[in-house]
Formats: C-alpha cells, structure tokens, sequence
C-alpha cells in the first residue's frame, strides 16, 4: 500500500470513527447471530429487534 493511501486511510479513520464503531457494532452482532446464537439467543434477539422497530416508527 502507497504512502499516500496509508496516510488517507489514517485521515479517514480520524473522522469517522463513530461510523466504524457502527460497522464493528453491525458485524459483531452479525457474527454472534450466523456464528454462536443459540435458540433462547435468537427468540430474545427477535423480540428486540421488534421493540427497537417501534421506538424508529415512533420517532418518524
């Protein structure tokens, strides 16, 4: 990788890292789900899943 591309990579890092904590976030949650969730896991996942649907409905 060029100096140039590491140094812009380091630029954008900086500025967005509540945009890469998200996407750490979603692919966490994406990992557990394909990888470790068990049966009780996702019933729970699914029941917040749709609370955290309404509070976004409610919010529009």
């Amino acid at each position: 990788m060029s100096e140039a591309r590491k140094k812009a990579n380091k630029k954008w890092n900086q500025n967005n890292k509540e945009r890469i904590r998200y996407l750490n976030a979603r692919s966490a949650a994406r990992g557990f789900i394909r990888n470790k969730a068990t049966a009780d896991d996702l019933d729970e996942l699914l029941s917040l899943i749709d609370e955290r649907k309404k509070q976004l409905e409610i919010g529009n």
